[in-house]
């Protein structure tokens, strides 16, 4: 596609035209047989088992392109697909995508939308393998995410035990502030604001947790306590989450807090997309997890300190 093409709209270029220049010249990593070109793509699975999630980013709803680029918007939907794939033990090979706009989006943002798409997928050796793209009234993302176990057995939400311990790696509450900062327009804080437009999943450590024996996992997409409460469910015990032990987080979010009128750990345990990894052990977490809380006997539930939280819980969809 011409240099001049990237200011035209995806209308006046056409939906092969505009692929054709999305694709070209991407290296795909070995385990892509088959890339895009083709009526489906082949990825290969070596273990004989395929992870697979899937998610959808809307404008207005999940990114505003006056907060984020589309760069970012890019990187953002791989992250938390990957997240997913990270949870079960596993890592993304391959991502399929599908893409809908308005027809007089510019050629151009459809380019840093793929660019960032393929610089978050290769920060983890993934590829995007194939994709769609349609006329819509608003952006749409739409993401399938594709993993590889390697061999080991896929950590699910019911295999926490009483007794466990519960740990945590990556950030939390920290989308929730760069959130309502962006919101209330404050300055300042750029860490927190960017954290919010692009996750940052702790890329790797699922495979750690499941080699060190994690009983159950999960990523923190919704909340802390939403998330944790699937566990809860899923294994059918307690999981009682200590604040003296996030105390960490709520000092490195006090700031912010202060600057927003806000409460650190409405952030902490009610707030999502950060992407960071809960999981239960048996014994010692993996070094770099921290230890947050501990599974009990009883009926499914999640409590703070022993008590159950009046404050909200996380993201709900509708």
């Amino acid at each position: 596609m011409a240099p001049d093409e990237e200011s035209r709209s995806l209308a006046e270029v056409g939906e092969f035209a505009v692929i054709d220049r999305l694709v070209r010249g991407r290296r795909q990593p070995q385990s892509v047989t088959v890339g895009p070109g083709d009526d489906g793509a082949v990825l290969a699975a070596p273990d004989g088992h395929v992870v697979v999630s899937t998610d959808m980013l809307i404008e207005g709803r999940h990114f505003r392109l006056d907060w984020s680029t589309p760069h970012d918007v890019g990187r953002k939907a791989v992250a938390q697909n990957a997240a997913d794939i990270e949870a079960m033990g596993a890592v993304a090979t391959g991502f399929v995508v599908g893409f809908g706009a308005p027809s007089h989006t510019p050629v151009a943002a459809a380019t840093a939308l793929s660019d960032g798409l393929w610089e978050e997928a290769g920060a983890i050796g993934a590829g995007i393998v194939g994709g769609d793209m349609v006329s819509a009234p608003q952006w749409v993302v739409s993401v399938t995410v594709l993993g590889d176990l390697a061999g080991r057995r896929p950590v699910r939400r019911g295999g926490a035990r009483p007794g466990d311990v519960v740990a945590v790696i990556g950030d939390v509450g920290a989308s929730a502030a760069g959130y309502e900062l962006l919101r209330r327009g404050i300055g300042g804080f750029d860490a927190l604001r960017r954290t919010h437009l692009v996750p940052r999943p702790p890329y790797g450590q699922g495979r750690v947790a499941a080699d060190a024996g994690a009983t159950a996992m999960t990523d923190v997409s919704d909340g802390l306590l939403a998330d944790l409460a699937h566990i809860a469910s899923a294994s059918g015990c307690v999981v009682d989450i200590s604040r003296d032990l996030l105390g960490a987080d709520y000092r490195a979010l006090a700031d912010a807090a202060a600057a927003t009128g806000a409460d650190p750990w409405q952030w902490i345990l009610g707030g999502g997309e950060d992407h960071a990894l809960v999981a239960t052990f048996a014994a010692d977490p993996p070094l770099g997890w921290r230890v947050i809380g501990r599974v009990l006997a009883g009926a499914p539930q999640v409590v703070v300190d022993g008590a159950g939280w009046a404050g909200e819980w996380g993201w709900q969809s509708y």
